[in-house]
């Protein structure tokens, strides 16, 4: 993958890449809509409030996914100081902000009718919490510094510190007595889950994946071709 750091080479694969990308989106979206609202049965306890868990889910795994792709992105890019890496950070960042976004908003909603509020100091939700301020602490950083660069520095700082709150969100129902259910899915063991539901889980998963893969190039992309377009306007500048 060395060689798509250069930044004419990432985007001829993400040229190659997107139309895939996209199609698969919007396939796994129609799919995995259809199986979550109509195909997948309501809960014998949650009624019809468990379908709040196929947007939920995937968005909170998003939201970890896309920090840690910006942690592995920081390191290449303080290391080995490739420009993509950090442009990667700053295109990645607002989607993994409204991801946490909509994870917090659908837990919410989820929690109204089951707990009773819509709102708990519970740990898993407060460690989630504390990523959205990571991300939004990421883009004000960035923007900070009148040098781009300096700014794509420091956020890359930032994101490593901030990524030890990654296991603090995974682990926090183990660690500690919260109101958050425990995992359902990644077990050693067999899923807690039935096939009937966990059907649409996934598909929506792939869905979320699929459309964060897709936004991530397209974003990327655009940040090397303004990247390009600024040194440009630098060149003339300067030649004048």
């Amino acid at each position: 993958m060395h060689r798509f750091a250069n930044p004419t080479r990432f985007i001829k694969l993400a040229d190659r890449l997107i139309p895939w990308t996209a199609a698969a989106m919007v396939i796994l979206f129609a799919v995995g809509l259809y199986y979550a609202l109509v195909a997948s049965p309501a809960d014998y306890q949650q009624g019809d409030t468990v379908r709040i868990m196929y947007i939920h889910v995937p968005s909170a795994w998003m939201a970890m996914a896309a920090y840690a792709s910006m942690a592995v992105a920081a390191v290449v890019g303080i290391i080995w100081r490739h420009a993509v890496a950090d442009l990667y950070m700053k295109a990645v960042a607002p989607l993994g902000a409204a991801f946490t976004v909509v994870c917090l908003a659908t837990g919410s909603l989820w929690g109204q009718p089951m707990w009773g509020t819509w709102w708990v100091w519970d740990a898993r939700l407060t460690s989630v919490l504390i990523l959205l301020f990571l991300y939004l602490g990421y883009m004000a950083l960035v923007s900070a510094f009148d040098d781009q660069q300096r700014g794509l520095r420091a956020g890359g700082i930032l994101v490593l510190v901030g990524s030890i709150n990654l296991p603090i969100i995974k682990f926090s129902v183990d660690w500690w007595n919260t109101l958050h259910q425990p995992a359902s899915v990644s077990r050693l063991d067999a899923p807690a889950i039935d096939p009937s539901m966990l059907t649409p889980l996934l598909l929506m998963t792939g869905a979320f994946m699929a459309y964060f893969t897709t936004f991530a190039l397209i974003r990327t992309r655009m940040e090397i071709q303004r990247r390009k377009a600024e040194a440009m306007r630098i060149s003339q500048a300067m030649g004048t």
